[in-house]
């Protein structure tokens, strides 16, 4: 059975009733429902604890899609830990702090993506810090300026929604496609595209705040050249 995907319902959940839908040869648990994001996109699989009934802890070191089967999650737990049985019921415990820094850097990534309207080829979200890499012709970016427009757009207190559209709009709409190296998931027909009010609009499996004033400050830490075009600039929570 597929995983119930919470975090894509409400990427505020700390915590959630689960069943453990199975345990797999390498000890990974999967559960019939998750509020851990899994790896992708850029954006790390979430920690936490998985608290079982008699009220000890299973610690979740990574959360990973099935290779096997992408329609579930594995919840890999840390080295040591012990496993529990398919059929038991647990509570699924999240890392919020780790998993709000994610957030708030995640929708900064997305606004520096307005102020460098360029192809991005790669990036990575951190702990409260992360980047961008651009195909950009021409180098010379300042940081300064780059932070007080990103700065800028994060002070606009911007809604952050979500709604679907279908393969073939997306298909018909590729300029809503900024990311060269990283595709949108494809396969259920539908596709997921994150708003921030009328700045941005591109598709995004990820996680992200509800308002850019959750983002808070922004500096801009550094403008690296990986080429002859590539631009890689670096962001963290100020």
């Amino acid at each position: 059975m597929p995983t119930e995907l919470l975090f894509r319902q409400d990427a505020y959940l700390k915590e959630t009733p689960a069943t453990v839908e199975a345990v797999n040869e390498r000890g990974g648990i999967i559960l019939d429902r998750t509020i851990f994001y899994a790896t992708g996109g850029g954006q790390p699989g979430d920690l936490g604890h998985l608290r079982r009934a008699d009220g000890s802890l299973i610690a979740i070191g990574t959360t990973i899609y099935d290779p096997e089967d992408r329609s579930r999650v594995i919840h890999v737990p840390a080295e040591g830990q012990p496993l529990p049985a398919p059929g038991e019921a647990v509570t699924a415990l999240l890392d919020w702090d780790r998993r709000l820094k994610r957030m708030r850097i995640h929708t900064a990534l997305h606004l520096l993506s307005v102020v460098l309207p360029f192809p991005v080829t790669g990036g990575s979200i951190g702990e409260g810090d992360g980047r961008l890499d651009f195909d950009i012709p021409e180098g010379g970016l300042d940081k300064a300026e780059v932070a007080e427009k990103l700065n800028a757009l994060v002070g606009r207190n911007a809604d952050v929604t979500e709604r679907w559209i279908t393969d073939e709009e997306l298909d018909a709409n590729p300029g809503l496609v900024k990311t060269m190296s990283v595709k949108p998931p494809r396969g259920s027909g539908r596709v997921r595209l994150v708003a921030i009010g009328d700045i941005d609009l591109q598709p995004c499996g990820g996680t992200h705040v509800r308002n850019t004033a959750e983002i808070g400050p922004v500096a801009v830490t550094d403008i690296e050249k990986k080429g002859k075009q590539n631009r890689r600039v670096r962001i963290a929570l100020a």
